[in-house]
């Protein structure tokens, strides 16, 4: 099982990932964040009761990583529910590094199986809410067993 933790300054939370769901989305957060891509980036988009989005080297929401990876939502996890991590993308298959984490499921239902989910915060579901734009994250660290 891969997990990961997402540092920032308002605090640490705590991923597992939907690795049967969604292997090459994993796969390629995991990659992302073993290269330190992460690294120093902001969560440029913050939606109260929505979303908090991050994952773009220009600060944006308009940067990825210079390629595009495919959607993923044919898995029994491509439910948007608090603490979900979803690819972010301008449509179908134009997901790369953009990511938000969800603030509830009333308001994010509507992205279920057009958004590719790939993992939950386990711990540290309270960071989400204090979570503004502009907020980095220090670094995401990729722990495997």
């Amino acid at each position: 099982m891969i997990t990961a933790e997402i540092h920032t300054a308002k605090g640490l939370m705590k991923v597992k990932f939907f690795e049967e769901d969604a292997p090459n989305t994993v796969a390629n957060f995991v990659k992302l964040s073993k290269s330190g891509f992460y690294n120093g980036l902001t969560f440029h988009r913050v939606i109260p009761d929505f979303v908090i989005q991050g994952g773009c080297p220009n600060g944006t929401g308009s940067g990825g990583p210079g390629y595009t990876i495919n959607c993923e939502l044919d898995g029994e996890n491509q439910y948007h529910d608090r603490g979900v991590l979803s690819m972010a993308h301008a449509g179908r298959n134009t997901g790369g590094s953009q990511f938000f984490i969800c603030h509830n499921r009333e308001n994010t239902r509507h992205l279920d199986r057009n958004h590719t989910c790939f993992g939950k915060v386990f711990e540290g579901l309270e960071v989400i809410d204090l979570i503004r734009a502009g907020d980095k994250i220090n670094k995401i660290v990729i722990l495997e067993e």
